[in-house]
């Protein structure tokens, strides 16, 4: 455990951040499962579920919680199987 103030003051942020982060993709990578499920079972709702997932995934890219060649990899796929 740290002893300077500062150095307290960031594993507090430091824990905050990866918080958030994993919260975030966490979200992403549910609403993927989701639109996934709803496109290989047809249901009426499967656009919905897609473009949720695919602006969590843009989200998460845009604020580097992952690759942006991940992000692009997981769209291209979920829309190949909304065709």
């Amino acid at each position: 455990m740290p002893n300077i103030k500062s150095a307290i003051k960031s594993v507090k942020q430091n824990s905050e951040r990866n918080t958030r982060n994993s919260d975030a993709k966490a979200r992403m990578r549910t609403a993927m499962r989701k639109a996934e499920a709803a496109l290989n079972n047809k249901d009426e709702n499967a656009k919905e579920l897609l473009s949720y997932a695919v602006k969590l995934i843009d989200t998460a890219a845009n604020k580097g919680q992952v690759h942006k060649n991940y992000a692009s990899r997981q769209k291209a796929r979920l829309a190949k199987k909304a065709l």
